[in-house]
Parts: C-alpha cells; sequence; structure tokens
C-alpha cells in the first residue's frame, strides 16, 4: 500500500517512497532488488525541494541557508560517489601496470629478503645486505649446514641501502674452496661500536609471477619463495 504525505497549505501530497528515499530508508521489497545512488539521490532531492518551495506558505517562506547546507551536503554525497568511481578506476590501472612490471622481471636475477646461499662448482649464488643507516663497519658471517662459522667477510664501512655481494669467491676463513651446498649468512653491522639493523638478502632468478592475497603481483623466484614485486631490493 502507497502512502503519502501532505506539503504545503493548499494540500499538495508528496509519496512515502520519495520522502523515504531522502531520509535513507527504504522497503523491504526495494532494498532487496535494487540501491539508490549518489545521482539518483540528488534528482529525488531537487524534486521534493521544488514541490516545497511550490507550496510554501507565503507568510512563512522556506529558511534560505537550510536549502542550501542541504544542497551541498547532496552535492558532497555525489562527489565522494564520483571520486571513489575514480579511484576504482586507477587502483585497476595500477594493479595493470605492477602485473607488466613484474612480467618484464622474469628471467632476472633479484635480490630480495633471505639469508640462504647456495654454492656450486666454485660459485656462489650471490647474496647482500639491506642497511637502514650508513654503517663505520659491516660484517657477514657464513656458516655450513651444521651451524658452524666458515668463514667472516668484513665489508669495511658502508652508505645506507642495498650492499651487492655477487663477485664473492666461496672460500673458508683459510682460503680453501668451500663445498657445494647451502649455506646461511647473518649480517652485523656497527655504528661507532653500536649495532645497526642489516638485512640479508638472497639473490635468486625470477622464474614466474603469480597472484598474490589481495589481488597484487607476487614474483616466484627459483629458491622456491615468493615475494611481493615490493619486496624486491635490487635487480642483479
Amino acid at each position: 500500500m502507497t502512502t503519502s504525505t501532505t506539503i504545503g497549505s493548499n494540500g499538495t501530497t508528496v509519496s512515502q517512497t520519495l520522502l523515504d528515499t531522502m531520509n535513507g530508508a527504504s522497503s523491504a521489497s526495494s532494498s532487496s532488488t535494487s540501491s539508490t545512488s549518489g545521482s539518483d539521490l540528488q534528482n529525488t532531492f531537487l524534486t521534493l525541494l521544488v514541490t516545497q518551495l511550490k507550496n510554501q506558505d507565503p507568510t512563512n517562506p522556506a529558511d534560505s541557508s537550510q536549502m542550501t547546507s542541504q544542497l551541498a551536503q547532496i552535492n558532497t554525497v555525489t562527489g565522494i560517489g564520483q571520486l571513489n568511481t575514480s579511484l576504482s578506476s586507477l587502483a585497476t590501472q595500477l594493479s595493470a601496470g605492477q602485473q607488466t612490471q613484474a612480467a618484464l622481471l622474469i628471467g632476472s636475477n633479484v635480490l630480495a629478503a633471505g639469508n640462504n646461499v647456495t654454492v656450486s662448482k666454485g660459485a656462489s649464488s650471490g647474496f647482500g645486505v639491506q642497511l637502514a643507516n650508513d654503517v663505520s663497519d659491516l660484517q657477514i658471517v657464513v656458516k655450513n649446514s651444521s651451524g658452524q662459522i666458515v668463514n667472516t667477510l668484513d665489508l669495511g664501512a658502508q652508505g645506507a641501502g642495498v650492499v651487492p655481494v655477487t663477485g664473492w669467491t666461496p672460500v673458508d676463513s683459510k682460503g680453501a674452496t668451500l663445498a657445494d651446498g647451502s649455506y646461511t649468512i647473518t649480517a652485523q653491522g656497527t655504528i661507532n661500536g653500536q649495532q645497526a639493523t642489516a638485512t640479508t638478502l638472497a639473490a635468486s632468478q625470477v622464474q614466474s609471477v603469480v597472484q598474490m592475497s589481495g589481488g597484487a603481483p607476487g614474483l616466484k623466484l627459483s629458491n622456491g619463495s615468493t615475494v611481493a614485486l615490493s619486496g624486491v631490493a635490487s635487480i642483479l
């Protein structure tokens, strides 16, 4: 059953559906089948406003400041809706751009967070360190699969950022070639004798691009790990 409300002194009526829309309410049947957009709400408001103006009491006219405020609020709602649409479109474009960038890395060697180094035929897979600050001394400790220290590399003073180590010949502290296998590294940075933040990085080849949770592109690496595109510290 459709109800109506009387507006003005001459008995003009406005449907209850129109008033419910302006008040943010809707019937059970209509709410399950459709939604009110900012544009529809604005049009409905203007229809109601014109009806009110046509039927206002000449001796007690509507407050113009209130009408102006209401119009501004409706325009704000519409503007927010348009902004959300634009942001959604921009997010889609950025995601597509990231997918393209990630695909271009397939076959490349990159540095990402990790502490594993592979030694094969007298060569290492490469590694690095990411420093939050300049350090007066940087040391990298290499351990074998048993956890024993086989060598300590002293890289001296280093600036903040990524410090790649790609030309190291895998030898122990006595200069003997390390056996083939997997090794781990830890980094120790100091600033005037105080310990500094140093994150180890492992080198690996990008094999494919995958979609991570949330839709962001990820890189499947040859060492079996998957990292986000933003997790790549350096491209070798």
